[in-house]
């Protein structure tokens, strides 16, 4: 049957597919368009943006790889758990009791403070390590970060910067920002503005004896638009994914899109005129239509304000979402697509065919970004890995493999 599901493959209710040859190819074209020696460190936080981080990790890493970016300590423990050997850099807050683990490890901790500093030098100097640490300043995200400005406003932060790199028990091996605003098309030249901080800050830590091994500032946008503040690395995420970070910024790079979301047709029924569909009646036919019945819903992170906006792909056609998104499941009006059958594969998001449906399309439906969209996707969906167009991995969060 045209559409079908092989079982034997692995249980197909709602499961998402993870392209690896399209990872790895987005890596090489992100690595292909850095200047000087800049290295690429992969961000793979937020399970690689719903990949799954562990098998994405590895296929970076096979493409060449040199650091990655994770957003808790957690995250840098499964990548460690995968096999992964690099260096790999926590953005966010780790509790400084943690000094141990970072440095059994071999993990590097993002500094946020002073204050932060210093209790994570007292933490490693009780169990007798050091820590790598980057620092990150504040140029305008206003988030977390040492704020710098100008040497006028901000000495304060030099001077902070230069007594954290004293620290007896903390390795000062890097240095860093994050732009705000890089995938804006016109951000009022903010991210200049930005950058020109940052450099500033490093000259005048340099002129008092403060270097860093590893400078880095760009983001996607910011790889992507601006080739002089490559620096020592990079920090590509949503494009790894195969996804640009704004609309605008579609083709600047060769990406491919490395998930597909799929679910099956569970029942298919002809409904007459005026039969009211799911919870609310916010849709009621009008005339006799045929509905599927899919199992996904707003627990597999199918957004319910998709709710009578959305399509999904049937056949190589577009069915549209009728009713209300439910918990688990939702309903198409297939009327138009008469070969729809019961057990066949439906896209939630990806290409059926010559047919396409974009997650950016579900993202704007949704009224969020694509970040969210593919981020959300949830952990009763499983990962099935492809490579070279065969099943080379599988990832059940519910029943993992042991």
């Amino acid at each position: 049957m045209k559409g079908a599901v092989a079982v034997s493959d692995f249980l197909k209710r709602t499961w998402a597919e993870i392209n690896l040859d399209a990872l790895q190819d987005n890596y090489r074209a992100i690595a292909s368009s850095l200047s000087g020696n800049s290295r690429v460190m992969a961000v793979v936080k937020a399970d690689a943006y719903g990949h799954g981080a562990g098998m994405a990790a590895l296929a970076f890493r096979e493409a060449g790889a040199a650091w990655f970016g994770v957003s808790n300590l957690d995250e840098a423990m499964q990548l460690r758990s995968a096999g992964i050997t690099e260096p790999i850099l926590v953005f966010a807050y780790t509790p400084p009791s943690e000094a141990a683990n970072l440095a059994r490890l071999d993990v590097s901790q993002t500094v946020l403070n002073g204050n932060y500093a210093r209790e994570l030098e007292e933490s490693a100097a009780a169990a007798g390590v050091q820590v790598h640490i980057h620092v990150k300043i504040d140029t305008g995200m206003s988030r977390v970060g040492l704020p710098y400005h100008s040497e006028r406003q901000d000495g304060d932060t030099l001077r902070e910067i230069e007594a954290i790199c004293g620290l007896p028990h903390l390795i000062g091996e890097g240095v860093f920002t994050h732009f705000a605003s890089a995938d804006e098309e016109d951000d009022g030249g903010y991210t200049r503005r930005q950058f020109n901080r940052f450099m500033e800050a490093l000259g005048r830590l340099e002129q008092r004896g403060v270097t860093f091994r590893y400078r880095h500032c760009c983001n996607s946008a910011g790889l992507m638009r601006f080739e002089d503040m490559h620096l020592d690395l990079v920090r590509p995420g949503i494009i790894l994914y195969g996804l640009p970070p704004a609309p605008w910024m579609q083709g600047m790079l060769p990406l491919r899109p490395a998930m597909e979301l799929k679910t099956v047709v569970s029942m298919v029924k002809t409904v007459p005129d005026g039969t009211p569909v799911s919870y609310g009646r916010t849709f009621v036919a009008n005339g006799d239509m045929r509905l599927a019945t899919v199992p996904v819903g707003y627990a597999d992170g199918y957004a319910r304000t998709l709710s009578n906006r959305a399509q999904m792909l049937l056949c190589g056609q577009r069915a549209p979402v009728v009713g209300r998104v439910c918990m688990d499941q939702c309903m198409l009006d297939v009327t138009g697509i008469p070969e729809a059958r019961e057990g066949m594969t439906v896209t939630v998001f990806g290409k059926d065919g010559e047919a396409s449906l974009p997650v950016e399309e579900i993202a704007e439906l949704a009224g969020t970004i694509p970040y969210e969209t593919i981020c959300l996707v949830g952990k009763r969906v499983p990962r099935v890995f492809r490579k070279n167009g065969e099943i080379a991995g599988r990832l059940n969060y519910i029943l993992p493999e042991k």
